[in-house]
């Protein structure tokens, strides 16, 4: 170690500043035996990021299901998920965040987002194929918000339109809570076949290291630290934390990957993600059981005289540490040649459990690489929670203390303008649905998203979902009910829950409150994954989404958002949303409550904002999408559209707009009109049958233990509800396409 002793040594306060505690500083120099220099302490800072290291999550996160009949890596322990979807094919898919960027620098910070989730997906092999987003703003009136909107839509369209990759669904909500913390979720698929990942590992003594893709900038450095502390007004200082991204690099990296893979020279491979060099050597070694030994003066670097730690922490995009099978670097260099991408061999595997790093001869860092990673030897914290005060008093809510609207139609054009329920055509008209001519839900509209699978009988299919409103009323129970929606948007379109993602986005995990949050929502969603038989394959914790300005810490809505993924096992089950004839019978699958809790209606209509989650039984919700997937395979409806943001209301909306029909139906005389109309109560679905097809449907539903209701009939485009005119679909067509645009572009 004599060769350091010539390098700064650390000090507290520069652990500090990087975010790390002084019993975390005092175990750093615990596990080395000395005090670290500045560029050991820059490694253990981002490894011992909350971004990084899970350290205030994963023990709870080891309480998610993760063993399935189609699961084919465990999850956590490659860079995202792997499933078997028959035909010797497999899906790997994962949903990651990126909010921190996207709140200081919106473009880049979405774009990049996209940059990398899709990286994640073809360093194990695999094709992207697909992608969908799940976004969250503040209020939609705010300048800021507006800003933010179109800087993130924009991100999202401009990389993944040059990317290659169909944005095939996805969600967008508004808040006052996203004020200062959007977010920005990211979630991407692809295809390969199930014999053929490539491994995040390292193994083989003397087996070289390459590091291939971009260069090496400044961009992005103490990224994972950034995206591991509170917004502030003083965030703008951490701009340097944002990376910059480039889709055409990103495209050749992946054509020379996948070139790279179907040969036997790679050993393993990882995705340079957050921390840069620094994770993918460590985390790679780790994985391997073996060391590394980088020299870092020989990364190519896009600025002059970049120091070490700058080079190990940089976050610059479109970059990959490949290990390569030793006498094989031809192939590497060779095909990155054709590609027209920098490819450097910099390091190689060693023996025992030691990276170590250096410039221009001289070791700058000498670290186990075990004792920095998740489930190794970061610290790992069981926090403390409080139940906060509004959880029972929100319960208290009775629906009686809200007067019944006298002009219900007025509410219902009110809400099909409302910016959570409106079209999103904006958003996604920037993206391009139809790339590489998979996407098979444009002309016809499904639940969730359809992804063809060529040259097969199957499609895969996949949602993005959460109600964060609910979570926030009933962490747990909202949490199981983004599960169930999301299984529920799968069933609805034909298919059978596989596996999830998540992306979970809470506060201040030192928070007491903002953790029982948290806690909630992984029982909530254990609960409901083992129910669907969906284990978790893996996914992502951000937390500190919450602002401190002015003195006060204001955290978001706790939103676990839920990336599932389905199979269609034939292509004749896809079943679309839309009503399909005038004269079709329309039937609701599930029961219809005096219950109008957490509903945008009360939230936006009346604004009341304290109350509780809607009534949710899992055991409801599993027989009902058990009876949706009956009748769709028994081939007797038209459509399939499950009832969620805006209530019954909305969804016999959206189901009229495609074919430009209309609804008659008849209210429960049990139920508050309103609740009837627009609460949000889950386990539904509006279904339409033909009139020739009705006995064939109600033989069906004989069996079946959940309840159903016939409301009416399709139109030719008016609507009317207990014969009171509620007017013509063209009308709330123009409401629901238009509002959106109209509202950021005022």
């Amino acid at each position: 170690m004599s060769s350091q002793s010539t390098l700064t040594l650390a000090t507290l306060e520069q652990a500090q500043e990087m975010g790390l505690m002084k019993e975390e500083f005092d175990k750093i120099k615990s596990i080395l035996g000395r005090i670290p220099n500045f560029t050991e302490l820059s490694v253990f800072g981002v490894m011992w990021s909350e971004h990084c290291s899970y350290k205030n999550s994963i023990v709870w996160l080891k309480t998610l299901p993760k063993e399935g009949p189609h699961m084919l890596v465990e999850a956590g322990k490659e860079n995202a998920g792997l499933v078997d979807i028959g035909d010797g094919l497999a899906c790997c898919f994962k949903i990651e965040s990126h909010n921190h960027p996207s709140a200081l620098e919106p473009y880049q910070g979405a774009a990049t987002g996209v940059g990398g989730i899709n990286r994640d997906i073809f360093t194990m092999g695999a094709r992207p194929v697909a992608q969908l987003n799940s976004l969250r703003f503040g209020d939609i009136d705010l300048d800021k918000t507006k800003w933010l909107v179109k800087g993130v839509t924009k991100g999202i369209g401009d990389y993944g339109n040059a990317f290659g990759v169909p944005i095939v669904g996805g969600e967008v909500f508004f808040d006052d809570c996203y004020n200062t913390n959007p977010l920005v979720n990211a979630f991407s698929a692809g295809i390969m076949k199930k014999d053929d990942m490539i491994s995040a590992t390292s193994s083989g003594v003397g087996n070289p290291v390459f590091i291939v893709g971009s260069r090496t900038g400044k961009d992005g450095i103490h990224g994972a630290s950034f995206a591991s502390k509170d917004i502030s007004e003083d965030s703008v200082n951490d701009l340097p934390a944002v990376q910059v991204g480039d889709p055409f690099q990103e495209k050749l990296l992946l054509e020379a990957t996948l070139e790279l893979g179907a040969t036997d020279a790679v050993v393993g491979m990882q995705d340079m993600g957050a921390a840069g060099i620094t994770c993918s050597s460590n985390e790679m070694s780790a994985a391997g059981g073996h060391g590394m030994d980088l020299w870092l003066d020989k990364v190519p670097t896009r600025q002059k005289n970049m120091k070490d730690w700058e080079i190990l922490l940089s976050e610059s995009q479109e970059r990959m540490l490949v290990v390569v099978q030793k006498g094989k670097e031809n192939i590497v260099e060779s095909i990155f040649e054709k590609w027209d991408l920098s490819c450097e061999e910099i390091g190689v595997v060693t023996k025992g459990d030691r990276v170590r790093y250096f410039m221009h001869g001289e070791l700058v860092g000498d670290v186990p690489c075990h004792d920095l990673v998740l489930g190794g030897g970061a610290p790992v914290y069981h926090r403390e929670w409080t139940e906060p005060a509004y959880y029972q008093q929100w319960k208290k809510f009775n629906i009686e203390s809200v007067d019944l609207p006298l002009d219900l139609v007025k509410v219902a054009k009110f809400l099909t303008a409302h910016e959570n329920i409106a079209s999103k055509r904006w958003v996604y008209e920037q993206y391009d649905s139809m790339v590489g001519t998979i996407n098979m839900s444009t002309n016809l509209p499904t639940d969730a998203a359809i992804v063809n699978l060529k040259e097969t009988n199957k499609a895969l299919t996949m949602t993005v979902d959460c109600n964060a409103r609910m979570v926030n009323a009933d962490p747990e129970e909202g949490c199981a009910m983004a599960v169930a929606e999301a299984a529920r948007n799968i069933v609805c379109s034909g298919g059978i829950p596989s596996a999830i993602t998540n992306c979970l986005n809470f506060g201040n995990p030192y928070n007491p409150e903002v953790y029982w949050q948290f806690v909630g929502a992984i029982k909530g969603m254990s609960k409901a994954c083992d129910k669907f038989s969906a284990p978790v394959t893996g996914g992502n914790v951000s937390f500190y989404n919450q602002s401190a300005i002015d003195g006060k810490e204001i955290p978001v809505f706790p939103t676990p958002t839920i990336g599932m993924l389905g199979v269609v096992d034939d292509k004749k089950h896809i079943t679309s949303l839309a009503f399909q004839g005038k004269s079709d019978l329309i039937y609701m699958i599930g029961e219809s409550i005096n219950d109008i809790s957490s509903s945008e209606y009360l939230a936006s209509y009346h604004n009341i904002k304290e109350s509780p989650a809607p009534k949710f039984d899992l055991d409801v919700e599993y027989n009902l999408q058990k009876t949706i997937t009956k009748l769709i395979r028994g081939n007797v409806i038209e459509s399939a559209h499950d009832v969620s943001n805006g209530g019954l209301f909305v969804t016999l909306l959206e189901s009229s707009f495609t074919n430009n029909l209309g609804f008659e139906i008849v209210s429960s005389s049990e139920v508050r009109e309103d609740a009837f109309l627009f609460g949000e109560a889950p386990s539904r679905v509006v279904v339409s049958v033909t009139e020739t097809g009705e006995d064939a449907f109600l033989d069906l539903l004989k069996d079946c233990e959940t309840p159903f209701m016939l409301l009416g009939h399709v139109t030719k485009g008016r609507i009317a509800v207990d014969d009171k005119e509620f007017g013509k679909i063209d009308e709330y067509k123009k409401i629901y396409n238009n509002s959106l645009a109209d509202k950021l572009n005022k």
